[in-house]
């Protein structure tokens, strides 16, 4: 039995877009403040979700009254928003989603360390959607259709030119491809996990499972913050306070905030495919902001990233009219 989304696929689809370029805008951030601030990536990471945490408990009031409209729109137009799940449901989600984006973020980081930026992002967002496409079809027998296929394909090798157009300068080391895609795991347990939820109806806030996965993830990264540095260089701490409270706003409450409502609508492999704008993102800024060089290579691979993620969420409108109920 299908449960009637109060989200529309067209508008979850927006806000994935949104949130994976905003999600582009953290790593220019954490470029500038590698630079002064004295933090080191399992610190700033720990700063960053710590910081959602706090402005999404500011923000609290704000999202209580979205709630009470979605329920007030459902009961006008006779849909049903997703039920609220059993407490011991809503536990296992909270500790699914914030473990899950622990091992995600801090695994990344470390790939980085091991084996650079280019081959860290290419394998954890390129072995992402491949091991989303396979859950999703083991645990939820989606058919990702030959359309999809294409789409998912044409990413991927878009990702791969984008990524490592440098001329191959990066160095490929087995333990940093070990936790890259340990990070691909954690993004893909998250993504399968939400959508899951969403397709049977059930399901938290996107506020309220994005306050509690940001707040297990804190927790979580608190030690390793600490045995690495957790507080920031004095000079120039009014620099690095400002990028600290933009990571915590805008690619963290307000991006994941965003994905979490989008991920419980789409299918899972779109999910993920549409989240590799992110590296898009994270060129253009490059280029425009960071004085970065634009080679053919990287502009093919932007094109060929941007169409494919563009065939697959036309694909997934599609799809939602052909299912929609009479």
């Amino acid at each position: 039995m299908s449960h009637p989304r109060a989200l529309p696929v067209g508008r979850a689809l927006l806000y994935l877009v949104l949130s994976a370029t905003a999600w582009g805008t953290a790593g220019a951030a954490a470029a500038l403040l590698y630079g002064r601030s004295g933090l080191g990536p399992m610190a700033l990471t720990f700063w960053r979700s710590a910081g959602g945490v706090l402005l999404l408990l500011i923000a609290r009031p704000l999202g209580a009254a979205h709630r009470a409209r979605t329920r007030s729109t459902s009961a006008r137009t006779g849909g049903t928003a997703a039920r609220p799940l059993p407490r011991t449901a809503r536990l296992r989600r909270i500790l699914v989603n914030g473990l899950g984006l622990t091992l995600f973020q801090a695994a990344y980081f470390l790939a980085v360390q091991q084996t650079g930026l280019a081959v860290a992002t290419v394998v954890t967002l390129g072995a992402a959607p491949v091991l989303i496409a396979l859950g999703a079809r083991l645990t939820m027998g989606e058919q990702l259709g030959a359309a999809g296929t294409l789409a998912v394909t044409g990413a991927l090798a878009g990702l791969a030119v984008l990524v490592l157009g440098d001329g191959g300068s990066g160095q490929v080391r087995p333990a940093g491809i070990a936790w890259a895609l340990l990070s691909a795991g954690g993004y893909a347990c998250i993504t399968l996990y939400t959508r899951r939820l969403g397709r049977d109806g059930g399901g938290d806030s996107p506020y309220a499972t994005t306050l509690w996965s940001f707040t297990v993830c804190a927790v979580c990264l608190l030690p390793f913050a600490a045995a690495e540095g957790l507080w920031p260089d004095p000079a120039a701490l009014g620099r690095t306070l400002g990028l600290l409270a933009y990571l915590a706003a805008v690619p963290t409450a307000l991006a994941y905030g965003m994905y979490f409502a989008g991920a419980a609508v789409v299918r899972a492999t779109t999910a993920s495919v549409v989240a590799l704008i992110e590296p898009v993102s994270a060129t253009v800024i490059a280029v425009l902001l960071l004085g970065e060089q634009l080679t053919t290579a990287t502009a093919a691979g932007t094109c060929v990233l941007l169409l494919s993620v563009t065939g697959l969420a036309l694909a997934e409108a599609r799809l939602a009219v052909r299912t929609r109920p009479a």
